[in-house]
């Protein structure tokens, strides 16, 4: 393996590394190349990480922290606990931090004898779109179901640069977006607080939606792997408790609109970041999301209208197709307080 270099390349993706959710203070335009040897490999949630000292032969030592997805993706790719271990001579492309930092998302690496995945495209578990047969039909919502990846729409950035480029800010909502520090314990991933719909439906391409129906209780459930987020949607008429009564996740009611759920929810607790640029939600936050059965039980089409006038000046409105995937695991995210910390500057 050659000397350590460490080479900024500056360039635009097509498409980003799928696997990452925390794209905020990183350079996504960027990548940096370095060699060296691991010292560390942490398998936690929400992210794995590990840790490459440089060659000092030629000019000192840095240890650089590289930054995967969560276990539960990288998983998927084809990682395991014994991917890396500290020792290994490796060479690494990632997208660095903005402010200089040592740090950066992994886009590739090379141990000695090959590269290791590092998109999620390569080792993905999603349904075969090819053979659009071996999907199995579902014939209600019940289930588990991923996006259809093939069918998004890619921004620089990945679940950023979607809320970057989509969201239209008020003055509020752009003078918070500016002050915001996502390397501090402002950004609310440092203790282990995920983002609420429609977070879940943004993430759907990494981390499957799970659907119950309980009939006899009058209720849907709606979790994601993401964050570990599980809603309640009342579906007995009641309505929303007073405004004062605010949850994480919000209050869901739901009622069927012909073969479409409709799910409202508001009373959304304060969040710094749920769109992960620093551009808040609070009491006004109300989002609507529309599940309709399509493709012969093959699919559910996704749609949702986000509204928050004390930040966002005009609703956002998504939709995207899901495929049933039954044969998914679905897992915990189990988010350790420790790992989390680790991209906060101390």
């Amino acid at each position: 393996m050659r000397q350590l270099k460490v080479i900024a390349v500056a360039l635009c993706l097509a498409s980003p590394v799928a696997a990452h959710h925390s794209d905020a203070g990183v350079d996504m335009q960027a990548l940096v190349t370095v060699e060296g040897r691991v010292t560390e490999f942490n398998w936690r949630n929400p992210h794995v990480y590990f840790t490459v000292e440089t060659n000092g032969a030629a000019e000192p030592s840095v240890e650089w922290e590289f930054q995967l997805g969560s276990t539960i993706t990288v998983t998927r790719m084809g990682w395991t606990a014994d991917s890396l271990r500290a020792g290994d001579l490796v060479t690494v492309r990632a997208h660095p931090a903005e402010n200089g930092r040592p740090y950066g998302i992994l886009e590739a690496v090379w141990k000695e004898d090959g590269a290791l995945p590092a998109s999620f495209a390569s080792g993905s578990s999603e349904p075969q779109l090819e053979r659009p047969d071996a999907i199995e039909s579902a014939t209600t919502l019940e289930g588990i179901w991923m996006a259809d990846t093939s069918k998004l729409v890619s921004y620089p950035g990945g679940f950023d640069g979607f809320f970057d480029a989509e969201l239209e800010l008020t003055e509020k909502g752009a003078a918070a977006k500016a002050a915001y520090d996502p390397f501090s314990e402002e950004n609310p991933e440092t203790t282990c607080v995920g983002r609420p719909t429609p977070a879940m439906i943004m993430s759907s391409g990494i981390y499957p939606l799970q659907i119950e129906l309980d009939e006899a209780r009058e209720i849907v459930f709606i979790r994601s792997e993401f964050w570990d987020e599980e809603r309640v949607v009342y579906m007995d008429g009641r309505g929303h408790p007073d405004a004062g009564e605010r949850q994480p996740s919000g209050h869901s009611i739901g009622r069927r609109d012909g073969n479409v759920l409709v799910v409202d929810t508001t009373n959304f607790s304060d969040h710094r970041s749920p769109y992960q640029i620093g551009v808040p939600s609070g009491a006004q936050k109300h989002v609507v999301e529309r599940y309709r059965l399509t493709e012969a039980g093959t699919r559910i089409v996704v749609e949702f209208t986000l509204e928050d006038p004390e930040y966002i000046a005009v609703p956002l409105t998504h939709s995207r197709e899901l495929i049933h995937s039954p044969h998914m695991q679905f897992s915990r995210f189990n988010c350790d307080p420790e790992a989390t910390r680790r991209f906060a500057i101390q």
